[in-house]
């Protein structure tokens, strides 16, 4: 019998402990070490305290940074569009993959903080156009600069031609997952399996 296959292809039997290549277990071993860094309670803790005096003297929320990202990359995919698009909540929410209500509600809450503009939009006055306010572009200017700084001390000792070439892959993976994320349904199978084949207790 072959492997078990679904919609998205071929995968190994869930369950069964077993990777098609042994250098998967390497990369899943380092993605799970990665977010255990990047996402710490007392990491959070921090950069709310390096940013508690926000704009309007609101503090600065994660959330906050998520939406003037997304605004930021939608007002320049619009910027080149012909004739040029709008950056609505709803284009924000499919960048951040959330619903659209609480899309509308992280949008809102940056604009109470100053870091992003409603204009009403001159297509459809039921809907907002979207923008950075001066505070926005400087918090993502800052956080751009942040991470651009965090990721040169990682990889100070790599060549560039390695970090170009682990440029090329990460955006690979990221694309490919972006494309066949991880379903709920495939984690639920893996925890069915797993209770099938643990001994019952004596």
């Amino acid at each position: 019998m072959g492997p078990q296959t679904d919609e998205q292809g071929p995968h190994p039997a869930e369950g069964s402990g077993e990777l098609s290549d042994p250098v998967l277990a390497d990369i899943s071993l380092a993605l799970f070490h990665l977010r255990r860094v990047w996402v710490k309670p007392d990491l959070m803790k921090r950069i709310r305290a390096q940013t508690s005096g926000g704009p309007g003297g609101r503090p600065l929320q994660l959330s906050n940074l998520m939406v003037v990202q997304a605004v930021a990359a939608l007002t320049t995919v619009c910027a080149e569009q012909r004739p040029e698009g709008e950056v609505t909540v709803g284009a924000v929410a499919e960048r951040l993959e959330i619903d659209p209500s609480t899309a509308s509600r992280l949008v809102g809450h940056a604009i109470d903080a100053g870091l992003v503009s409603r204009r009403p939009s001159p297509l459809d006055a039921r809907r907002a156009n979207l923008g950075l306010t001066d505070a926005g572009q400087r918090v993502k200017r800052v956080a751009e600069q942040f991470r651009r700084a965090y990721l040169d001390d990682l990889m100070a000792e790599w060549t560039p031609r390695e970090r170009t070439e682990f440029a090329r892959l990460l955006t690979r993976f990221a694309e490919s997952a972006a494309r066949s994320p991880m379903e709920a349904d495939r984690v639920d199978r893996i925890f069915a399996a797993a209770e099938v084949e643990t001994p019952a207790d004596d």
